[in-house]
């Protein structure tokens, strides 16, 4: 039995914001569909070069009244990256609040606008410990 990744959808309030914030991570566009129909659009965007890893945020024109909620069922996309530290202080210069911060130089949580749980993670060896992460307290959770 084959069995292919596609991709990882998650249900967005505000379909600007929530573009915004994943920009800042660094995914491009790179495909969208429009149902008139169902009155709602599909997204994806992915990390350059990277194409088959999407997130599809799903859109409904007319709301959802449900989100954004602070359930947790969903779990979290998972993202490596180049600097942990700068990852994180790019983002945090952008408004990001950083919920779990990179103490221990690999791994790091946000989350977006929709309450979706980010995660970070250090490619390769973990950074050796720096400020201001090191002595920064989680804020909420992730």
């Amino acid at each position: 039995m084959a069995l292919k990744y596609l991709h990882t959808m998650v249900r967005v309030l505000d379909l600007e914001a929530s573009m915004a914030f994943y920009r800042l991570l660094g995914l491009e566009e790179t495909r969208r569909h429009e149902s008139e129909k169902g009155r709602f659009s599909l997204i994806f965007m992915a990390p350059p070069g990277q194409p088959e890893c999407p997130v599809e945020l799903t859109w409904n024109w007319d709301g959802d009244d449900g989100l954004p909620s602070d359930s947790r069922h969903f779990g979290h996309l998972a993202y490596e990256v180049d600097d942990i530290y700068a990852t994180c202080a790019h983002l945090q210069a952008n408004g990001v609040l950083i919920n779990r911060p990179p103490r221990d130089g690999r791994m790091a949580f946000v989350r977006s606008p929709d309450n979706i749980s980010i995660e970070l993670l250090q490619k390769g060896d973990a950074l050796a410990p720096a400020e201001p992460w090191a002595s920064m307290e989680n804020t909420g959770h992730w």
